[in-house]
């Protein structure tokens, strides 16, 4: 036993020292990847506590805050139409019980008046414009704007329409393509592999693993962002679990292992975008930049531009 100790003892202290350095220093191993684009502000649902979510009037509104970002969830529609939005079922968006799947695009109902804002409960968005719009009219409205794009359903078809759409309006290096699920993520990756990947919930999981092992240096990284959410949230603004003690373990637990400025500084010097969301409160920007995150997606551009101007003028 002791002559193994004696071997292996010096090999491990070896092996952290060394995985400490490239964590610092990673571009030894890994080239740099310059972005295509920096999102410093996203608005997130197209800034969904300032105007009704995902309507082209909320994305209007992101505009002119400068947002460099907009946040999409897609559905698609009986007849073929990619559209805007969060929910596949229409109940909580419209009050109407029937699935997006279910109707043609011209049979879709009006938003309700008022919704309240998911990140910050008890507040609620209003706005003029009530349609749902089609990803291609934010694509012509906005051709030059970075989005990312979520698909929460296994939909081949959907799948495709988005990365022909991404295609024919030349955007696939500032069109990414967001999933939870990594099944879903292979299926995105395979239908336009040009577009930038940002980390599935696994994904993330085993990032975190590679980092806590010293292993991260060494592994190559294909995402170039990771869309997260800030530990700081839970138990305030984000509630996981019904359960208000599963919320504060989770936030107490989450913020220990993701709030690590080494991890958010080593991604970024690799080319990986690190954006928390979504964040609605300026300690949380606050929170998010300062551990080194490449940007926020908020409900609240508004606050965000504010709080991002006031600091660029005071720095």
């Amino acid at each position: 036993m002791s002559s193994v100790l004696y071997y292996a003892l010096p090999a491990l202290g070896s092996y952290t020292l060394l995985s400490i350095f490239l964590l610092r220093r990673p571009r030894l191993l890994h080239p740099p990847r310059a972005p295509a684009f920096r999102p410093r502000l996203g608005a997130h649902r197209g800034g969904s506590g300032e105007r009704l979510e995902n309507t082209m009037e909320a994305m209007e509104n992101a505009m002119a805050q400068r947002s460099d970002l907009l946040e999409l969830d897609c559905q698609l529609t009986r007849d073929g139409v990619v559209v805007v939005s969060h929910d596949e079922n229409l109940s909580r968006q419209s009050g109407v019980n029937r699935d997006v799947s279910s109707l043609a695009f011209e049979e879709l109902p009006l938003y309700k008046e008022e919704l309240e804002v998911y990140f910050s409960p008890g507040h609620f968005a209003h706005g003029s414009d009530r349609q749902m719009v089609r990803l291609e009219d934010i694509f012509q409205r906005f051709p030059r704007v970075p989005v990312s794009v979520e698909v929460k359903e296994e939909n081949e078809q959907l799948i495709h329409k988005i990365a022909s759409l991404v295609r024919h309006f030349d955007r696939n290096e500032i069109t990414i393509w967001a999933s939870e699920k990594s099944s879903i993520m292979k299926k995105c990756k395979a239908a336009n592999p040009d577009m930038p990947l940002s980390f599935t919930r696994w994904r993330a999981i085993r990032l975190l693993l590679l980092y806590y092992l010293g292993l991260l240096p060494f592994i190559p990284i294909p995402e170039k962002f990771l869309l997260c959410f800030l530990p700081t949230i839970i138990n305030r603004t984000y509630f996981p679990f019904s359960s208000s003690a599963l919320n504060r373990l989770s936030a107490t637990v989450t913020k220990w292992l993701i709030m690590r400025k080494s991890l958010i500084q080593h991604l970024e010097q690799r080319g990986v975008q690190v954006v928390f969301w979504c964040l609605n409160e300026e300690a949380d920007f606050e929170a998010a930049y300062g551990l080194g995150a490449t940007g926020v997606m908020t409900d609240y551009p508004t606050a965000l531009r504010h709080y991002l101007d006031s600091h660029r003028a005071a720095a």
